[in-house]
């Protein structure tokens, strides 16, 4: 199958060819014929499977199919957790409507406020924005939502974790005349996420867009064992100085273990920039600058930059600190082998991370193996988590959880009441203020 058997302008076709894009890939393939039929999408979609072009090849298509007569607001809106995977998503825009009278523009937190007012003026067919930074416009009356025909909210999931939820509910609200919501998460799984997918959705089309395990097998994954941080930063520098390491980012969980980190790489004579989400916009720009043009070797990381960042050729994803989650872990690897291309995820795990490793494992349902280097290796023996056994009685039978224990309130204690959901009203879904837009919003 080819982007030619879709029937998208030639605009379009040409501008995927120039960009190298011959063939859809599982999620764009899956996503393209609903969405081009105007189907509301519900859409599981991983880093780095190529989701962007599936949302935005159908919008781009329909705003070519239905010129606007008129200069205003964006007919397109796109929302993005982070400032990062926004100003990604424009500059992939922006080679696709190459050729075409369209325009796109990003509005993001950490950049001047008039600055923003100011390209809001300018007539616009796409916007991609942070919730936090366009719920400040919409309150001044600064964006006019009734003329969205599409809505496009990418990476779901991490606007759950991020608590933006409230805030894109407010604007979905606002932006109640579209004709179109396409949904994009990671995961659908959580009950925060089902209650809002159930609420913005129309009978979606579901895609899910697992990659085949051929690509899958793209990333080779590897975990050191490490004695204490001393031995893991060693691991590290000598990790850093393998010939096929061109170009790698480290994650850590911290903004201080970030910081920290890169003090250390940078006294080793390693070439490395930081990234984290309490830096100013310009120096965040700065820093993936220096890495994509190569002028430094090294970039470390705290998830903010887990999700929304793409740079070519990343040859090793190196996890200093195992994520908190292992949606997180897909997210970072994520970062290496895209476009095609083949890469290594590394991963220095301590005595406590073990378990972390083992949840991370089944999550991705295939093994990550241990290596050594024989110089470095760990003085300690690797660690074993066993599940408690379950306790019997002398007859070899299963102890009761709940004997000997009181029962309240006439009910039995191993059957606890069922909390009542609080019903709601269908009719206002959508309608609720959602509390001003956090700090948190305007720095992602």
């Amino acid at each position: 199958m080819s982007f030619a058997d879709f029937d998208l302008d030639p605009r379009l076709e040409k501008a995927l060819a120039k960009s190298g894009y011959t063939k859809p890939t599982t999620i764009q393939r899956a996503v393209l014929e609903a969405a081009l039929e105007e189907r509301d999408i519900l859409a599981s979609a991983p880093t780095g499977t190529g989701k962007t072009a599936a949302y935005l090849l159908p919008a781009l298509q329909h705003l070519l199919d239905f010129p606007r007569r008129e200069a205003g607001h964006a007919r397109v809106l796109v929302l993005t957790p982070t400032r990062e995977l926004a100003q990604q998503v424009e500059a992939y825009g922006r080679k696709l409507l190459a050729g075409t009278q369209l325009s796109i523009g990003a509005i993001v937190g950490g950049k001047d406020y008039q600055h923003d007012a100011d390209l809001l003026k300018q007539n616009m067919d796409i916007l991609v924005a942070t919730p936090g930074r366009l719920i400040m416009y919409l309150e001044d009356e600064k964006f006019d939502p009734r003329q969205v025909e599409i809505m496009v909210i990418d990476e779901a999931d991490r606007m759950l974790d991020m608590g933006f939820m409230p805030v894109v509910d407010r604007i979905a609200a606002e932006t109640r005349w579209r004709k179109q919501t396409m949904l994009f998460s990671a995961t659908l799984e959580g009950a925060g996420l089902d209650n809002f997918v159930r609420e913005l959705l129309n009978d979606p089309v579901h895609c899910d867009a697992k990659p085949p395990r051929s690509e899958r097998k793209k990333i080779t994954q590897y975990y050191y064992r490490a004695d204490d941080m001393d031995h893991k930063f060693k691991l590290l520098k000598r990790l850093l100085a393998d010939p096929e390491c061109t170009r790698a980012m480290i994650f850590t969980k911290t903004r201080d273990r970030a910081t920290e980190l890169h003090a250390k790489l940078f006294a080793a004579k390693i070439r490395t920039a930081v990234l984290q989400g309490a830096m100013v916009q310009g120096k965040r720009d700065d820093a993936l600058e220096r890495f994509r043009e190569g002028r430094v070797q090294v970039l470390v990381a705290t998830d903010v930059a887990a999700r929304g960042i793409d740079i070519a050729n990343v040859t090793h994803v190196i996890n200093f600190d195992l994520p908190r989650t292992s949606e997180v872990y897909l997210h970072r690897i994520g970062r290496t082998a895209r476009a095609g291309a083949k890469g290594m995820a590394l991963n220095l795990v301590e005595a406590h991370d073990m378990p972390m490793l083992d949840r991370i494992q089944r999550y991705i349902d295939e093994p990550i193996k241990v290596r050594v280097i024989e110089s470095l290796r760990p003085r300690s023996k690797a660690p074993s988590f066993s599940k408690p056994k379950k306790k019997t009685d002398a007859k070899g039978k299963k102890k009761s959880a709940t004997k000997g224990k009181k029962k309240a309130s006439g009910k039995s204690a191993d059957k606890p009441e069922e909390k009542k959901q609080r019903h709601r009203d269908r009719k206002n879904i959508g309608k609720r203020r959602a509390p001003a837009a956090n700090k948190a919003g305007d720095n992602e």
